[in-house]
């Protein structure tokens, strides 16, 4: 083929490289573009989604803060009528600060609402329920979270919301001391041998018990590791954590109980010692050993519970 005199050739198939070359730049440069993009909001997605289980993890610490507050409140002699109210309230403080914190941080916006404070099927857990809506740029966030706290460790606030502090129950190590505060409870209650109960001990700090089922406290060393420990029982008849903290000692909820722990040379029978019994039920026991100063005053039921028959109580 001959090329004429103006290149026509040439240059056609200059013209069809050029125009090759630029289409293959723009795409190269689209893809990149996109893949790029695709990496920013992936990015943006998975920071966001770290920034909401950061804050939900959050739920349960403060939650369980809340209901500490509620229990100090209650052992510096200020009586709750509504504990979940009350704790409700605690925690909507926290989480505005919480908020702020957030926003602040990870500039967005975050609203929250406590739905409820509620009683779980665990007598050691408490369920929080929390609508929380988050946004950031293109990105949301609308969801109820329900999340579980413990109230292990916590005090036990029923002793002073029963009695409160100006009854004359004082701390004594982990433990608290009724010193004559449960005498003239029962006495004022016409209950047989209040007197047992002068300086009776309880634990201050909930503390589930290992030994379930409870008839192994019958065995050899338990009830004495038992009482040593302070350890909390499940119980239908006694009262959750929630109504502990408005002062009742039974209610609708499965709940708690704990030995209160009679020092006495006193053989006579009086009020068994679980604390729903103590302070609502008020059925009469006998000592494990009558020659033990320190042994428990259990009815026929308890025993059986706890598999301790005799005087051979496993102390």
């Amino acid at each position: 083929m001959k090329i004429d005199s103006n290149g026509n050739l040439i240059l056609g198939t200059t013209v069809i490289l050029i125009t090759t070359l630029l289409l293959m730049a723009i795409f190269v440069f689209t893809a990149i573009n996109y893949i790029e993009n695709e990496n920013i909001d992936s990015s943006e997605n998975d920071n966001f989604k770290y920034v909401i289980d950061d804050y939900t993890r959050n739920l349960e610490v403060l939650g369980r803060s809340s209901i500490n507050d509620a229990t100090e409140w209650v052992y510096h002699t200020y009586k709750l009528s509504d504990s979940r109210g009350e704790i409700k309230k605690n925690l909507e403080k926290k989480l505005d600060k919480e908020n702020e914190k957030f926003e602040e941080k990870y500039d967005m916006k975050i609203s929250s609402e406590v739905l409820s404070v509620e009683n779980t099927d665990s007598p050691w857990k408490i369920l929080f329920k929390v609508k929380l809506n988050i946004e950031k740029n293109n990105n949301r966030y609308s969801k109820i979270v329900e999340k579980n706290a413990s109230i292990e460790g916590l005090k036990d606030p029923l002793p002073v919301a029963k009695l409160s502090v100006a009854s004359g129950i004082y701390k004594q190590g982990d433990k608290l001391n009724y010193k004559n505060a449960l005498t003239r409870y029962l006495k004022l209650r016409n209950l047989e041998s209040p007197f047992s109960y002068a300086f009776a001990t309880t634990p201050q700090f909930i503390k589930k018990c290992p030994y379930d089922p409870y008839i192994h406290h019958g065995d050899p060393g338990v009830l004495k590791d038992c009482l040593k420990n302070g350890y909390f029982h499940e119980s239908a008849d006694g009262s959750c954590y929630l109504c502990r903290l408005e002062g009742k000692a039974v209610c609708p909820h499965y709940g708690m109980e704990v030995f209160i722990q009679t020092h006495t040379p006193l053989t006579n029978g009086s009020v068994s010692c679980s604390d729903h019994v103590v302070f609502h039920d008020h059925y009469n026991g006998e000592k494990l050993n009558k020659y033990d100063f320190d042994s428990l005053i259990l009815d026929s039921s308890h025993r059986k519970k706890y598999g301790l028959g005799g005087e051979d109580d496993g102390q």
